[in-house]
């Protein structure tokens, strides 16, 4: 089984679609006022947003998108005016991660694991 896509809602896709591309998605269906459709910057994933009339209530949705090289992917963003609620941080999981909310309060979070995202040390172990 592969992961498809990952699908988010929003109250304005005019405002989302600005925002993502920002963020370096690239547009492959547009079907305003409903919905829209990314690729992901780099590999094959996708990531779409649907329009709502309301967004759910609580925590929400957290979406993580790994980079190779967070701190330039960070100094990019930052040059086309988006803005983070911290800076890249090392965290006890062993990834380096940098959080922001996309416009309807959808929490992003860019980061680094490398090895560590499928390998960390406490991983379980195959038990065949």
């Amino acid at each position: 089984m592969i992961l498809n896509q990952i699908t988010i809602p929003s109250l304005d896709l005019v405002v989302s679609l600005e925002f993502y591309q920002k963020l370096g998605f690239k547009l492959i269906v547009k079907s305003l006022p409903n919905y829209l459709r990314f690729l992901c910057p780099d590999g094959q994933g996708t990531f779409s947003v649907h329009k709502v009339d309301q967004l759910p209530q609580g925590d929400g949705i957290w979406i993580y998108f790994e980079c190779d090289d967070l701190e330039k992917q960070v100094d990019e963003l930052l040059k086309v005016g988006i803005t983070f609620e911290d800076q890249p941080t090392d965290q006890p999981w062993l990834w380096k991660e940098v959080r922001l909310k996309d416009p309807d309060g959808n929490q992003l979070i860019l980061y680094h694991a490398g090895e560590n995202r499928l390998n960390p040390p406490w991983k379980v172990k195959d038990l065949d």
